[in-house]
Protein backbone atom coordinates (compact mmCIF):
# COMPACT_ATOMS: atom_id res chain seq x y z
CA UNK A 1 0.00 0.00 0.00
CA UNK A 2 1.55 3.58 -1.22
CA UNK A 3 2.74 5.76 2.07
CA UNK A 4 -0.06 8.61 0.72
CA UNK A 5 -2.85 6.06 0.92
CA UNK A 6 -1.91 5.10 4.28
CA UNK A 7 -1.67 8.52 5.39
CA UNK A 8 -5.23 9.45 4.18
CA UNK A 9 -6.55 6.27 5.72
CA UNK A 10 -5.24 7.82 8.83
CA UNK A 11 -6.32 11.04 8.76
CA UNK A 12 -9.90 9.90 8.35
CA UNK A 13 -9.85 7.86 11.58
CA UNK A 14 -8.31 10.44 13.43
CA UNK A 15 -11.00 12.81 12.57
CA UNK A 16 -13.53 10.09 13.06
CA UNK A 17 -12.67 9.62 16.60
CA UNK A 18 -12.41 13.63 17.15
CA UNK A 19 -15.85 13.84 15.33
CA UNK A 20 -17.10 11.36 17.94
CA UNK A 21 -15.22 12.75 20.75
CA UNK A 22 -17.24 15.69 20.46
CA UNK A 23 -20.72 14.46 19.65
CA UNK A 24 -20.10 12.40 23.08
CA UNK A 25 -19.17 15.43 24.97
CA UNK A 26 -21.88 17.15 23.23
CA UNK A 27 -24.44 14.07 24.12
CA UNK A 28 -24.18 15.06 27.87
CA UNK A 29 -26.20 18.18 27.46
CA UNK A 30 -29.98 16.77 28.13
CA UNK A 31 -31.56 19.05 25.38
CA UNK A 32 -28.79 18.14 23.37
CA UNK A 33 -29.74 14.74 23.82
CA UNK A 34 -33.12 15.01 23.35
CA UNK A 35 -32.67 16.80 20.27
CA UNK A 36 -31.20 13.96 19.01
CA UNK A 37 -32.83 11.17 20.40
CA UNK A 38 -35.68 12.21 17.39
CA UNK A 39 -33.38 12.44 14.63
CA UNK A 40 -33.15 8.61 13.08
CA UNK A 41 -29.90 8.10 11.75
CA UNK A 42 -26.80 6.66 13.26
CA UNK A 43 -24.63 8.63 15.48
CA UNK A 44 -21.86 8.12 13.35
CA UNK A 45 -23.64 10.70 10.87
CA UNK A 46 -24.83 13.06 13.46
CA UNK A 47 -21.00 13.23 14.90
CA UNK A 48 -20.37 15.32 11.26
CA UNK A 49 -22.81 17.72 12.64
CA UNK A 50 -22.20 18.12 16.07
CA UNK A 51 -21.61 21.99 15.92
CA UNK A 52 -24.96 22.78 13.71
CA UNK A 53 -26.73 20.17 16.49
CA UNK A 54 -25.50 22.54 19.18
CA UNK A 55 -26.66 25.50 17.29
CA UNK A 56 -30.29 23.57 16.86
CA UNK A 57 -30.46 22.65 20.11
CA UNK A 58 -30.02 26.08 21.34
CA UNK A 59 -33.05 27.08 20.00
CA UNK A 60 -35.14 23.80 20.48
CA UNK A 61 -34.32 24.47 24.35
CA UNK A 62 -35.93 28.23 23.74
CA UNK A 63 -38.62 26.82 22.39
CA UNK A 64 -39.35 24.22 25.24
CA UNK A 65 -39.45 26.81 27.49
CA UNK A 66 -41.68 29.81 25.82
CA UNK A 67 -45.14 30.32 26.37
CA UNK A 68 -45.81 32.80 23.43
CA UNK A 69 -44.43 34.66 20.39
CA UNK A 70 -43.94 37.70 22.30
CA UNK A 71 -41.30 35.59 24.06
CA UNK A 72 -39.57 34.00 21.16
CA UNK A 73 -35.61 34.59 21.26
CA UNK A 74 -34.75 32.52 18.25
CA UNK A 75 -33.44 34.30 15.42
CA UNK A 76 -36.20 34.17 13.42
CA UNK A 77 -39.71 34.70 15.76
CA UNK A 78 -41.65 31.95 15.59
CA UNK A 79 -39.40 29.46 14.07
CA UNK A 80 -36.64 27.13 14.97
CA UNK A 81 -33.71 25.94 13.71
CA UNK A 82 -33.90 22.08 13.88
CA UNK A 83 -32.79 18.96 12.06
CA UNK A 84 -34.93 17.54 9.26
CA UNK A 85 -33.90 14.10 7.38
CA UNK A 86 -34.63 13.47 3.88
CA UNK A 87 -33.19 10.61 1.47
CA UNK A 88 -30.82 9.31 4.95
CA UNK A 89 -29.51 12.53 4.76
CA UNK A 90 -29.57 15.52 7.74
CA UNK A 91 -30.85 19.11 6.66
CA UNK A 92 -31.35 21.74 8.92
CA UNK A 93 -34.58 24.06 8.32
CA UNK A 94 -36.51 26.81 10.10
CA UNK A 95 -39.58 25.46 11.06
CA UNK A 96 -42.79 27.20 12.52
CA UNK A 97 -43.40 26.38 16.01
CA UNK A 98 -46.84 25.66 17.44
CA UNK A 99 -47.68 29.29 18.31
CA UNK A 100 -46.55 30.58 14.78
CA UNK A 101 -48.82 27.66 12.93
CA UNK A 102 -51.49 28.41 15.24
CA UNK A 103 -51.42 32.44 14.16
CA UNK A 104 -50.85 31.21 10.82
CA UNK A 105 -54.35 29.73 10.89
CA UNK A 106 -56.22 32.12 12.98
CA UNK A 107 -55.23 34.92 10.43
CA UNK A 108 -55.21 33.15 6.50
CA UNK A 109 -57.85 35.39 6.11
CA UNK A 110 -55.72 38.40 5.93
CA UNK A 111 -54.95 37.31 2.35
CA UNK A 112 -58.23 38.18 0.98
CA UNK A 113 -57.07 41.54 1.69
CA UNK A 114 -54.54 43.37 -0.39
CA UNK A 115 -52.80 46.37 1.20
CA UNK A 116 -50.63 48.90 -0.68
CA UNK A 117 -47.79 50.88 1.97
CA UNK A 118 -50.27 50.45 5.04
CA UNK A 119 -48.44 49.37 8.31
CA UNK A 120 -49.06 46.50 10.13
CA UNK A 121 -51.33 47.55 13.00
CA UNK A 122 -53.73 48.65 10.00
CA UNK A 123 -53.47 44.73 8.29
CA UNK A 124 -54.59 43.73 11.43
CA UNK A 125 -57.13 45.92 12.76
CA UNK A 126 -59.78 43.85 14.51
CA UNK A 127 -63.67 44.98 16.08
CA UNK A 128 -62.10 43.12 19.08
CA UNK A 129 -59.28 45.43 19.58
CA UNK A 130 -61.37 48.83 19.14
CA UNK A 131 -61.49 50.98 22.09
CA UNK A 132 -65.13 51.61 22.69
CA UNK A 133 -65.05 54.05 25.92
CA UNK A 134 -64.25 56.82 23.25
CA UNK A 135 -67.71 57.40 22.91
CA UNK A 136 -67.15 59.74 19.71
CA UNK A 137 -66.34 56.41 17.61
CA UNK A 138 -69.63 54.75 18.58
CA UNK A 139 -72.11 56.23 15.85
CA UNK A 140 -69.16 54.97 13.05
CA UNK A 141 -68.66 51.26 14.46
CA UNK A 142 -72.69 51.05 14.67
CA UNK A 143 -72.77 52.28 10.77
CA UNK A 144 -69.76 49.67 10.29
CA UNK A 145 -71.31 46.93 12.42
CA UNK A 146 -75.06 47.79 9.98
CA UNK A 147 -72.93 47.38 7.00
CA UNK A 148 -71.32 44.37 7.46
CA UNK A 149 -74.94 43.01 8.71
CA UNK A 150 -76.25 44.18 5.55
CA UNK A 151 -73.56 43.09 3.00
CA UNK A 152 -73.96 39.29 4.94
CA UNK A 153 -77.59 39.87 3.84
CA UNK A 154 -76.85 40.78 0.37
CA UNK A 155 -78.62 44.36 0.67
CA UNK A 156 -75.70 46.08 -1.24
CA UNK A 157 -74.79 48.91 1.21
CA UNK A 158 -73.10 51.89 0.45
CA UNK A 159 -69.28 52.49 1.24
CA UNK A 160 -68.61 55.52 3.82
CA UNK A 161 -66.76 58.56 2.99
CA UNK A 162 -65.13 58.95 7.24
CA UNK A 163 -63.45 62.24 7.22
CA UNK A 164 -62.08 63.90 10.50
CA UNK A 165 -59.14 65.01 12.82
CA UNK A 166 -55.62 63.08 12.16
CA UNK A 167 -54.68 59.95 13.70
CA UNK A 168 -58.40 59.65 15.00
CA UNK A 169 -58.64 55.53 13.76
CA UNK A 170 -60.46 56.18 10.40
CA UNK A 171 -58.20 53.65 8.50
CA UNK A 172 -58.06 51.49 11.26
CA UNK A 173 -61.93 51.12 11.96
CA UNK A 174 -62.29 50.64 7.71
CA UNK A 175 -59.71 48.17 7.86
CA UNK A 176 -61.05 45.68 10.23
CA UNK A 177 -64.92 45.85 8.83
CA UNK A 178 -62.65 44.50 6.01
CA UNK A 179 -60.47 42.04 8.11
CA UNK A 180 -64.30 40.88 9.50
CA UNK A 181 -65.70 40.40 5.92
CA UNK A 182 -62.47 38.61 4.91
CA UNK A 183 -63.52 35.56 6.73
CA UNK A 184 -66.40 35.24 4.82
CA UNK A 185 -63.71 34.97 1.76
CA UNK A 186 -64.73 38.41 0.68
CA UNK A 187 -61.96 40.26 -1.28
CA UNK A 188 -61.10 43.71 -0.33
CA UNK A 189 -58.42 46.23 -1.08
CA UNK A 190 -56.41 49.05 0.69
CA UNK A 191 -54.75 51.91 -0.83
CA UNK A 192 -52.82 54.77 0.42
CA UNK A 193 -54.02 57.37 -2.04
CA UNK A 194 -51.36 59.39 -2.70
CA UNK A 195 -48.32 56.25 -2.55
CA UNK A 196 -50.31 54.06 -5.03
CA UNK A 197 -50.32 57.25 -7.74
CA UNK A 198 -46.63 57.50 -7.26
CA UNK A 199 -46.50 53.78 -8.17
CA UNK A 200 -49.09 53.90 -11.06
CA UNK A 201 -47.20 56.21 -12.74
CA UNK A 202 -43.66 54.44 -12.24
CA UNK A 203 -45.75 51.26 -13.68
CA UNK A 204 -47.04 53.22 -16.57
CA UNK A 205 -46.94 51.64 -20.03
CA UNK A 206 -46.48 48.27 -18.67
CA UNK A 207 -48.61 45.63 -18.25
CA UNK A 208 -48.61 45.80 -14.65
CA UNK A 209 -50.38 49.58 -14.67
CA UNK A 210 -53.54 48.35 -16.48
CA UNK A 211 -53.67 45.19 -13.36
CA UNK A 212 -53.52 47.64 -10.50
CA UNK A 213 -55.95 49.35 -12.30
CA UNK A 214 -58.52 46.79 -12.57
CA UNK A 215 -57.57 45.43 -9.15
CA UNK A 216 -59.21 49.14 -7.85
CA UNK A 217 -62.06 49.22 -10.20
CA UNK A 218 -63.20 45.17 -9.58
CA UNK A 219 -62.63 44.61 -6.12
CA UNK A 220 -65.17 43.95 -3.77
CA UNK A 221 -64.72 46.04 -1.21
CA UNK A 222 -62.43 48.79 -1.51
CA UNK A 223 -60.58 51.83 0.63
CA UNK A 224 -58.73 55.17 -0.26
CA UNK A 225 -56.75 55.95 2.17
CA UNK A 226 -56.26 59.25 3.28
CA UNK A 227 -57.83 60.95 -0.16
CA UNK A 228 -56.62 64.41 -0.27
CA UNK A 229 -53.49 64.29 1.01
CA UNK A 230 -52.03 63.92 -2.88
CA UNK A 231 -51.03 66.78 -5.07
CA UNK A 232 -53.90 66.81 -8.01
CA UNK A 233 -52.70 66.60 -11.58
CA UNK A 234 -55.44 66.06 -14.21
CA UNK A 235 -54.27 62.57 -14.49
CA UNK A 236 -54.56 61.61 -11.67
CA UNK A 237 -57.97 63.09 -10.81
CA UNK A 238 -59.86 62.57 -14.60
CA UNK A 239 -57.78 58.85 -15.67
CA UNK A 240 -57.15 57.24 -12.99
CA UNK A 241 -59.87 58.05 -10.29
CA UNK A 242 -62.80 59.15 -12.00
CA UNK A 243 -62.70 55.48 -13.79
CA UNK A 244 -61.71 54.11 -10.75
CA UNK A 245 -65.26 55.36 -9.30
CA UNK A 246 -67.33 55.03 -12.22
CA UNK A 247 -66.49 51.61 -12.99
CA UNK A 248 -67.69 50.97 -9.04
CA UNK A 249 -70.63 53.27 -9.46
CA UNK A 250 -72.00 51.32 -12.29
CA UNK A 251 -71.22 47.80 -10.59
CA UNK A 252 -72.54 48.87 -7.44
CA UNK A 253 -69.40 47.90 -5.76
CA UNK A 254 -68.81 49.39 -1.73
CA UNK A 255 -66.23 51.96 -2.07
CA UNK A 256 -64.28 53.55 1.32
CA UNK A 257 -62.65 56.72 1.90
CA UNK A 258 -60.92 58.48 4.81
CA UNK A 259 -59.85 62.25 4.52
CA UNK A 260 -59.15 64.80 6.73
CA UNK A 261 -61.14 67.02 4.65
CA UNK A 262 -64.96 66.95 4.33
CA UNK A 263 -66.67 66.17 1.10
CA UNK A 264 -67.09 70.43 0.49
CA UNK A 265 -63.11 70.41 0.81
CA UNK A 266 -62.42 67.74 -1.00
CA UNK A 267 -64.01 69.20 -4.06
CA UNK A 268 -62.18 72.32 -3.80
CA UNK A 269 -58.94 70.30 -3.27
CA UNK A 270 -59.89 68.58 -6.43
CA UNK A 271 -60.52 71.68 -8.28
CA UNK A 272 -57.44 73.00 -8.27
CA UNK A 273 -54.29 72.06 -10.68
CA UNK A 274 -51.17 73.38 -12.43
CA UNK A 275 -53.36 74.13 -14.90
CA UNK A 276 -55.82 76.49 -13.26
CA UNK A 277 -58.98 75.99 -11.33
CA UNK A 278 -61.56 73.75 -12.78
CA UNK A 279 -64.60 73.28 -10.77
CA UNK A 280 -66.98 71.75 -13.20
CA UNK A 281 -64.08 68.59 -13.48
CA UNK A 282 -63.91 68.50 -9.75
CA UNK A 283 -67.73 68.42 -9.38
CA UNK A 284 -68.06 65.67 -11.81
CA UNK A 285 -65.66 63.09 -9.47
CA UNK A 286 -67.68 64.40 -6.11
CA UNK A 287 -70.86 63.32 -7.79
CA UNK A 288 -69.63 59.66 -7.92
CA UNK A 289 -68.14 59.88 -4.24
CA UNK A 290 -71.30 61.23 -2.70
CA UNK A 291 -73.62 58.32 -4.79
CA UNK A 292 -70.88 55.87 -3.43
CA UNK A 293 -70.65 56.77 -0.02
CA UNK A 294 -72.57 57.80 3.21
CA UNK A 295 -71.06 60.95 4.81
CA UNK A 296 -69.85 60.64 8.31
CA UNK A 297 -67.23 62.62 10.63
CA UNK A 298 -65.31 61.04 13.55
CA UNK A 299 -62.90 63.63 15.71
CA UNK A 300 -61.28 61.87 18.71
CA UNK A 301 -57.63 61.62 19.91
CA UNK A 302 -54.76 61.29 17.85
CA UNK A 303 -53.87 58.09 18.61
CA UNK A 304 -50.75 57.93 17.02
CA UNK A 305 -49.05 60.10 19.40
Amino acid sequence: MKADTVLKKYEKSDLNTRLMTDFREAMNNDVFSKLVSKVKLPYEELAKYTSLLEDSSLEYENCLKCKNLMECKNKICGHAFLPDVKDLKLTFLYKPCKYMIKKEKEEVYLKNVYTSNEPSYITHASFKEIDLKDKTRLPVIAALTKFIEDYRNNKNPKGIYLHGSFGSGKSYLVSALFNELAKDGVKSCIIFWQEFLTELKGSFGSTDFNLKLDRLKKTKLLLIDDIGAENVTSWSRDDVLCPILQYRMQEELPTFFTSNFTLDELENHFSITKDGVEIVKAKRLMERIRQLTVDMELNSKNLRK
